[in-house]
């Protein structure tokens, strides 16, 4: 073996028999270096280039290339400005500082801009400092001492890195999501939610019985918000998204989102819609901003609070506090009832619905409460999806609010929902979710921690997703109820106020449970199909409605995807291919060449034939054997429908009797 490798020109061992051997008797390795002698110091593989790192701090430093700004800014006259980077910083951290500013001390707090763990970086970072240091202060605090770190508008990588080094529960699935919990709330507090009731607001919004707006006056909502922002202040660092509402350019609204987790921060860089580079850089001040303190509960003696938990809105100052919740669909929602405020006060109409659009222009809207099959009738292969669930409707046409989807995922399966399952993936926020402890793979029927189990994903997750996500006039309103009584016709075409009137009802039934053998429907309305978040009338949303409706020539539908040949229990669920084909009648303008009936009770009118529908089902007596069990449930659902709109019908007189009694003609007679 003696000299074997040699050939190599950088070691040799010699044998057993050697003059040197080592430690029991192995042969000693002699390097014997070929390279010059003034290159023999320096040890590298020579098949690459030598590394320029000269330490494992340089090394690191190397690893991430440094983000630039891709606009200049304006000057006031238009032009560009050399403002430098550091400048860009500053104005920043002024606007931000602005916002978590005490109401109750002169300044706002020290801002320094990245994470308080990078110590150098931090070291270096430009500080943001209000105080004189050459002249006393009077009542100076331990918070003014310190320096928040704020963490603004990271990117999906980066919150994925925070969420998992700091926030216990936080996984990555295999599918690449980031699965997390929302903490004891697994769901929104509706009761907790309060809007301040001024002089404007108590004129503006649906105060009273029905109405989702519990009052509060301004005090008590300076008091939360003092709480949620020393609370935030008090933190060694802090989210910030400065994201925008609304894909109409000519009317989106600025939001800027505080917050204490990077769950919340990459929640809401998926729901909103997400500014280029260039249109960061001039953000300036926002619209509306949410300081989300959820982590952090509200105190109990404070006057209107009823829990440890408050949602708290003041339409004049343009701020949200949140406090006693993690719960992330707090601020999508508190966004949508903001702008169920703000848009119908420029005459465009908000809409909690579906919108997808034909491959020719047609729009058609879908409004459906859980269980009617909105997200899966307004997902359809064949037609662009402008968006899931909050549109406006404008002179323009119909946009999306939002830059996301916020999809339910119990019993999720790819055969049920292939575009969901699929959007499940890097960058996908997974709420409350379970999965196996080794393969981190999500058993989606899996209950434990909730059954209101979320994915909040962007847009473009969806294939046939339409960018940007604007349309032009809807040709076609579909009202989808899950009729368990089974009395309402597959579908039914309806005249302008009776579109008012069922859009107001917000109708549904859905199977109250079993108890000592007993099965019975429950009627379920929500007015407008999303009463929790509207902030006006009902009736007001409903007459801008049948107004853009008349104008643009859309047309009302009533689609039952519930039961038909009894209620739950004797009939039989209308089956979803049907029921598809009548989706695909309307999208095609078929279901308006066909010939009427009108029916006993609601007035409906009822198509003779479609295609691909059996004729028989769509009268929906023809499919009951008992004729006098048809009657009996018809009427009795008519008389739910009469009791619930008796309320908002005393409330519409008051404000407008001519449209009031429109309306209420187009209900059921009994």
């Amino acid at each position: 073996m003696e000299n074997e490798g040699k050939d190599n020109g950088e070691f040799s061992f010699v044998s057993d028999g050697g003059a040197e051997t080592g430690r029991r008797g192995l042969p000693k390795i002699h390097t014997e270096k070929n390279a010059p002698t003034t290159e023999r110091d320096i040890c590298h593989d020579d098949s690459t280039t030598p590394m320029r790192a000269r330490t494992l701090e340089h090394l690191h430093s190397l690893q991430k290339k440094r983000s630039t700004p891709t606009t200049p800014l304006t000057d006031s006259q238009g032009v560009f400005s050399p403002v430098s980077e550091a400048e860009r910083q500053k104005q920043q951290l002024i606007s931000i500082s602005a916002s978590l500013a005490s109401l109750t001390r002169e300044t706002g707090p020290k801002l320094v801009k990245g994470d308080p763990e990078k110590k150098k970086e931090a070291h270096k970072a430009s500080v943001l400092d209000h105080l004189h240091f050459g002249e006393p202060i009077l009542n100076l605090s331990d918070s003014a001492l310190k320096s928040t770190h704020i963490l603004y508008n990271l990117s999906p990588a980066e919150l994925y890195e925070q969420a998992i080094k700091y926030e216990k529960g936080s996984f990555i699935t295999s599918t690449g999501a980031l699965a997390t919990l929302s903490g004891a709330k697994t769901g929104r507090s509706p009761r907790d939610k309060r809007v301040v009731k001024d002089d404007t607001t108590e004129k503006e919004l649906w105060w009273g019985k029905g109405s989702p707006n519990i009052e509060m006056d301004e005090h008590t909502f300076l008091i939360n918000r003092e709480r949620a922002v020393d609370y935030l202040n008090s933190l060694d660092k802090v989210f910030v998204n400065d994201q925008f509402l609304n894909w109409d350019p000519e009317n989106r609204i600025k939001v800027r989102i505080v917050s204490a987790r990077a769950y919340h921060s990459l929640f809401m860089h998926n729901m909103c819609i997400r500014p280029t580079a260039g249109e960061l850089e001039d953000f300036g001040t926002p619209d509306f901003t949410i300081y989300n303190a959820g982590q952090f509960p509200c105190n109990r003696y404070t006057h209107y609070m009823t829990s440890s938990t408050s949602i708290d809105m003041n339409l004049d100052r343009k701020e949200m506090v949140i406090l006693g919740t993690q719960y992330a669909g707090e601020m999508k929602k508190g966004l949508f009832s903001l702008m169920h405020y703000l848009m119908p006060m420029r005459q465009i109409l908000s809409l909690h619905s579906g919108c997808n659009m034909g491959k020719n222009g047609d729009v058609a809207l879908f409004f459906g409460l859980s269980g009617t099959g909105k997200t899966t009738l307004s997902t359809d292969h064949n037609r662009y999806l402008i968006g899931d669930d909050e549109h406006c409707w404008s002179d323009n046409g119909v946009s999306n609010i939002e830059g996301g989807c916020y999809a339910k995922c119990i019993d999720l399966s790819r055969e049920k929902e292939p575009d969901i399952w699929n959007a499940i993936k890097f960058g996908t926020v997974l709420e409350n979710v379970v999965f196996d402890e080794h393969t981190r793979e999500v058993d989606y029927s899996e209950k434990s921690v909730t059954e209101n189990t979320r994915a909040a994903y962007p847009i473009e997750y969806i294939p046939n997703a339409k960018i940007p996500c604007v349309g032009p006039h809807p040709k076609n309103v579909i009202l989808l109820a899950c009729d368990a009584f089974g009395v309402l016709p597959p579908v039914s075409k309806l005249s302008l106020p009776q579109t008012m009137y069922h859009f107001i009802s917000g109708y549904t039934a859905l199977v109250a449970g079993t108890e000592e053998g007993v099965k019975e429907p429950q009627a379920t309305f929500s007015a407008c199909f999303g009463a929790a978040f509207i902030m006006l009338h009902p009736s007001r949303y409903a007459a801008m409605l049948a107004e853009k409706m008349k104008k643009h020539g859309a047309t009302g539908w009533l689609v039952n995807t519930g039961w038909s040949g009894g209620s739950y229990g004797s009939g039989n669920r209308i089956k979803l291919a049907y029921t598809r084909k009548i989706i695909d009648a309307i999208h095609s303008g078929a279901l308006l060449e066909a010939n009427y009936s009108k029916t006993r009770v609601f007035g409906l009118e009822i198509p003779d034939a479609i295609e691909g529908v059996p004729s028989h089902i769509l009268d929906p007596i023809n499919t009951w054997s008992d004729k006098d069990g048809y009657h009996e449930t018809l009427l009795k659902l008519g008389g739910l429908f009469k009791k619930n709109y008796e309320g908002i019908h005393t409330y519409q007189v008051e404000r407008d009797s001519e449209l009031a009694e429109e309306i209420l003609a187009a209900g059921p007679t009994l």
